[in-house]
C-alpha cells in the first residue's frame, strides 16, 4: 500500500498519545485504512476510511522489539484498547465474517478528499522526473515536520514525565492495576478504564514502599469487590492503600454475629404462698420442692 496520510499535531493532546499500545494501533489502522470506496478483502467490500483485521492478526501487527528480541502483544490488550478507542469515538466497530472491520470515525475530516486526488491524480503522461521532484520535495518536508514533532514530543515528555515511571503491561504493577479493573467490571461493566499508568504506580509503592505481598494485594483486591459494602468504597488502589491494613483485617477475620448469648436466671417457686424468687444456692429447698426453670 502506498501513499502517505495527514497527521494532525493535536494528537498530542489526546489521552492516547499518553498510551503507547493505543496510539500505535490508532496510528496503524489509520495507515491501513483504504483510501477508497469499494475495496472487496475476504469477500467483504471497505469502503473509504474502513480497515479489515482480525484482532489476532492487530496483535501480531503491533508485534515490536525490545533489547534484542521481539515483544508481543496480547490480543487482550488489543481487545482493551480498541474499546478505548470506541469509548473516544475515534473507531467504530462491526463484526464480518471474514474478521473485525474497523472504521476511523473521522477519516474524512482529517484526510480530506483533496489528499487522495493529490495521491491518485497522477497520469500515464506524468514524467518520472516531475515525480521523483514532487516526492523528494515531499519527503523533505515531511522529515523536517516529523524532526519537529520529535523535538517538540521529547521536550513535553522530560517536562510532564521526568518524574513518571512507565510500566509495561508484563509488570506486576500493570498487572495487578488491569486485574483490579476487570474484577471493578463484574460489578460495574460501564465503568471508564482508569489511568492503568497510575494505578500500576500506586501499587509500585504498596509492594516496594509498604512491603506488600503481591499475591495478597491480589487477594485483598478480589475480596473488596465481592464484600457488600466495600465493592463501593475501594475502587482504586491509591484507596486500597490507604485502608491496607484494616481491610486487611477485615478480610482474614470475617465479622461475627454481636449478638451475645445471655443464660436467663433460675426461678422457683413456692407450692404454698406462688413467690416467685431467684434461687438460693445454700438452700435450694427454701421455697419448696416445685421448680419451674431447670
Amino acid at each position: 500500500m502506498g501513499g502517505w496520510i495527514k497527521f494532525h499535531r493535536k494528537i498530542l493532546d489526546n489521552e492516547i498519545w499518553q498510551d503507547v499500545t493505543a496510539f500505535r494501533l490508532f496510528t496503524l489502522l489509520l495507515l491501513k485504512a483504504s483510501h477508497k470506496d469499494g475495496m472487496k478483502t475476504r469477500g467483504i467490500e471497505v469502503n473509504r476510511g474502513q480497515y479489515l483485521r482480525a484482532y489476532s492478526k492487530l496483535a501480531e501487527d503491533l508485534e515490536y522489539m525490545e533489547g534484542r528480541g521481539y515483544k508481543k502483544v496480547s490480543k487482550s490488550t488489543v481487545e482493551r484498547k480498541v474499546k478505548k478507542l470506541v469509548d473516544a469515538s475515534m473507531v467504530s466497530v462491526s463484526e464480518t465474517v471474514s474478521g473485525t472491520l474497523f472504521t476511523i470515525t473521522k477519516y474524512d475530516d482529517y484526510q480530506g478528499a483533496d489528499d487522495v486526488n493529490e495521491i491518485t491524480s497522477g497520469t500515464d503522461n506524468e514524467t518520472n522526473v516531475g515525480r521523483t521532484r514532487d516526492d523528494r520535495g515531499t519527503n523533505v518536508v515531511q522529515e523536517q515536520e516529523l524532526k519537529n514533532l520529535r523535538t517538540k514530543e521529547l521536550k513535553n515528555k522530560d517536562i510532564k514525565n521526568s518524574h513518571k515511571q512507565v510500566y509495561d503491561e508484563d509488570s506486576p504493577p500493570f498487572i495487578l492495576a488491569d486485574f483490579f479493573y476487570k474484577e471493578i467490571l463484574k460489578n460495574d461493566p460501564k465503568r471508564k478504564e482508569p489511568n492503568l499508568q497510575t494505578w500500576s504506580d500506586d501499587i509500585r509503592k504498596m509492594i516496594e514502599l509498604d512491603k506488600r505481598d503481591k499475591k495478597e494485594i491480589g487477594e485483598l483486591m478480589r475480596w473488596v469487590q465481592q464484600d457488600e459494602f466495600e465493592r463501593a468504597n475501594v475502587l482504586s488502589p491509591s484507596k486500597l492503600r490507604t485502608r491496607y491494613t484494616s481491610l486487611l483485617l477485615k478480610m482474614k477475620n470475617p465479622k461475627k454475629s454481636n449478638v451475645t448469648s445471655i443464660k436467663a436466671p433460675v426461678y422457683e417457686r413456692s407450692v404454698t404462698d406462688g413467690i416467685t424468687s431467684k434461687r438460693n444456692e445454700q438452700n435450694p429447698s427454701a421455697f419448696g420442692n416445685v421448680r419451674l426453670f431447670k
